[in-house]
């Protein structure tokens, strides 16, 4: 049912924990199934995301998609980071039940609305995050039929 990569970043996820004084920081949630999911990122002067932490409530799915999540964008910079997909989070988990990819959404979400705060807080624009709304209640568990199986 759940890949060996899904597994192991469950077991030993990478990235655990909170940055103090993050330079951004977003928190999303699931309504159905409870799952919270909080990225923190230290960026430096040329936008390089030099460190990210997760803290994640739920599922060992959300754990795992969270983990990767920051093992793919860790030392990336904030517009390559920008690029991440759902569709890639499962696709470095080797993937996830059909049930579960809402999981990757999540993962993919926190990373944008802690990008978000950061450009906030900065006063920086990025195209990638017109019209994303942090506080968007959405509820992920129907994205089977628009990303597909993996």
């Amino acid at each position: 049912m759940y890949t060996e990569i899904v597994m192991d970043h469950f077991t030993n996820p990478r990235n655990v924990g909170e940055i103090e004084n993050a330079d951004g920081m977003g928190e999303v949630g699931n309504v159905k199934c409870g799952d919270i999911m909080r990225i923190y990122l230290r960026i430096n002067a040329d936008e390089i995301i030099e460190d990210i932490k997760f803290k994640t409530f739920g599922c060992g799915s959300a754990i795992a998609a969270s983990s990767i999540a920051t093992v793919i964008v860790k030392g990336k910079s904030v517009k390559e980071a920008l690029q991440l997909t759902n569709k890639q989070v499962v696709e470095a988990l080797g993937g996830l039940p059909p049930v579960k990819v809402h999981c990757s959404v999540l993962a993919e979400q926190a990373l944008k609305a802690a990008i978000f705060d950061y450009a906030k807080k900065n006063g920086k624009a990025y195209p990638e995050l017109e019209g994303f709304d942090p506080d968007a209640d959405d509820d992920h568990h129907d994205l089977i039929e628009e990303i597909g199986e993996f």
